[in-house]
């Protein structure tokens, strides 16, 4: 039993190395970082690896996360015990701003909607928990494709078609790649009637430390909210990022001994 739960351990030091690096983590440096024997390294790499929590990277010497470990970290935070904070910002946003506003993270080629609290007004539209929205049209969509390492960005772009969902959806990837790259400098991103004609959006990234790990977005029919109305509130909603990034914030780490 010891040497079982010894083997487990060492699997979720190596499982916690890779999640928490933005680039993907080679062999040499997670031999480093774990003390481990490269052999044993390598040995539990494999497994993961043919378990789906990790993927190996085309050449061979470096890991990114699995789409295992991707659904668990996904499931984590839906089933949060911190949700109920998360769902008092989100309100407390919407109160200030008077339209729906919702917390967003990426989940392999999609945005998934973690939490949402929708304006009092009577028209609206009814996205629960769980939805799914493309990247390419959405606001928060665009916030983290802005933000992904260009190789994995282009990778994601190539591998995935930018249907057309309205007349002002952006499907040429050269026209796309400009606009995220204001959306780097801006710090914020726009949806202007690209995915739902009528409805406009504004994102901003929630950070851990360069990371961009979720989003805060508001949305609301352009005849109520504009896009310069919107970046009106852009510093609050800034504040509502920081405020929902210490809830994911990792727990410290036990003390030794």
């Amino acid at each position: 039993m010891k040497d079982e739960s010894s083997a487990a351990l060492r699997a979720l030091s190596l499982l916690e190395q890779v999640a928490r690096s933005p680039n993907p983590v080679s062999l040499a440096a997670l031999t480093e970082a774990t003390g481990l024997p490269k052999p044993s390294v390598l040995r539990i790499l494999s497994r993961l690896v043919d378990a789906g929590m990790l993927l190996r990277e085309p050449a061979g010497k470096s890991y990114v996360s699995g789409p295992r470990l991707c659904a668990m970290a996904r499931d984590t935070l839906l089933n949060s015990p911190l949700r109920a904070e998360r769902h008092r910002i989100l309100d407390s946003l919407v109160d200030a701003i008077g339209e729906t506003c919702n917390c967003t993270m990426l989940d392999g080629d999609e945005v998934i909607y973690l939490d949402r609290v929708e304006t009092a007004w009577p028209l609206r539209v009814n996205l629960q928990s769980g939805s799914r929205v493309p990247l390419h049209c959405t606001a928060s969509g665009k916030l983290f494709l802005a933000h992904m390492r260009r190789e994995a960005r282009q990778r994601v772009l190539r591998a995935a078609e930018l249907p057309r969902y309205t007349p002002n959806t952006v499907c040429d990837p050269d026209a796309l790649e400009e606009e995220l790259r204001v959306i780097r400098k801006e710090g914020a991103s726009f949806d202007r009637e690209e995915f739902l004609l009528g409805i406009v959006c504004m994102a901003a990234p929630i950070m851990q430390g360069n990371r961009v790990v979720a989003a805060v977005a508001l949305h609301a029919p352009v005849a109520r909210l504009t896009i310069d109305a919107a970046r009106a509130w852009l510093p609050r909603m800034q504040q509502a990022a920081t405020a929902l990034a210490r809830t994911y914030e990792p727990p410290a780490p036990p003390p030794a001994g």
